[in-house]
């Protein structure tokens, strides 16, 4: 079992966890339909990235009523 050597101080204490505060969201505006995504990630509502469509959207997508 660790047992401490010397107390450590508060302000130590408190200097270790300086860095361990949240970071708020930093999210950019989509180039394609205009609603907010995080950066450097595919749009989740249209499904875009880079002027370019990487992820077909569901509504797209057209299903056979017999595979189903």
């Amino acid at each position: 079992m660790a047992v401490q050597q010397n107390k450590v101080s508060k302000s130590r204490r408190n200097n270790r966890r300086a860095h361990d505060a949240l970071v708020a969201a930093n999210p950019n505006e989509c180039g394609n339909c205009g609603e907010l995504r995080r950066p450097h990630h595919v749009c989740p509502s249209c499904g875009h990235y880079d002027d370019r469509e990487v992820v077909a959207q569901a509504d797209e997508i057209d299903l056979d009523e017999d595979a189903a």
